[in-house]
């Protein structure tokens, strides 16, 4: 079993059928995915924060919880993650929001434009991108309310395992925003089974210890 790579300040779609497990993997750490998603069925049925945090009763997501759409569908159930720290209120990065950010006009890669294009294959309307489920994001909310961004806490190695509750379109990105992984953006890794017995164990333990000895190598 080989990961796909994504490769910094880029994206993908694919199909995903129910029943089958999304590992998202990080291989240096530090680094945010952003993930969308839409019914295979209803085209206009998307994934919804809104409804995920109502009908979970939280904003910290990780193992147990379910991801909802629109229609209150459940698409995908989060089995497995070893970060447990990951943002569902904000948007992907956009060009918009670099411009606002740095007071230029300036061409910056985002994450918006990343899975618009990664979903024009798919036909699916990119007015329908909203608030993505953003893996690894580290926001801290104070008594406020305020939201501060803050590293990601994912290390090298780390991954979080989504089972798909139905047919869907998947559109994943390694974020395009500096200021979000650390400093500097780098890749991610993505891979699709069909199951979580011991083929995709083995996958996870052996990638876990390749992670580590990557940076065990670099640190010499």
């Amino acid at each position: 079993m080989t990961p796909t790579c994504i490769n910094a300040q880029s994206g993908t779609s694919f199909r995903l059928h129910s029943g089958e497990d999304l590992t998202v993997l990080s291989p240096t750490g530090a680094q945010v995915a952003d993930l969308f998603c839409f019914s295979c069925d209803r085209p206009s049925d998307a994934l919804s924060s809104g409804r995920s945090i109502d009908y979970n009763e939280t904003v910290c997501f990780t193992k147990g919880h379910t991801l909802f759409s629109n229609a209150g569908v459940p698409l995908l159930e989060i089995i497995e993650d070893l970060c447990g720290r990951h943002d569902f209120l904000v948007t992907p990065c956009s060009l918009q929001m670099f411009h606002m950010l740095s007071k230029t006009t300036d061409y910056h890669p985002s994450c918006h434009e990343n899975l618009r294009e990664a979903f024009a294959k798919f036909e699916r309307p990119p007015e329908l991108i909203s608030t993505t489920f953003n893996i690894f994001m580290n926001y801290e909310i104070d008594h406020n309310g305020t939201i501060h961004l803050r590293p990601p806490l994912n290390k090298p190695g780390d991954f979080v395992v989504f089972r798909a509750r139905e047919d869907l379109i998947v559109g994943l990105t390694a974020c395009a925003d500096q200021a979000t992984n650390g400093g500097f953006c780098k890749p991610i890794e993505y891979l699709i089974s069909n199951s979580e017995g011991p083929e995709a164990a083995r996958f996870t333990n052996s990638y876990q210890q390749r992670s580590t000895d990557i940076v065990d190598l670099k640190a010499q």
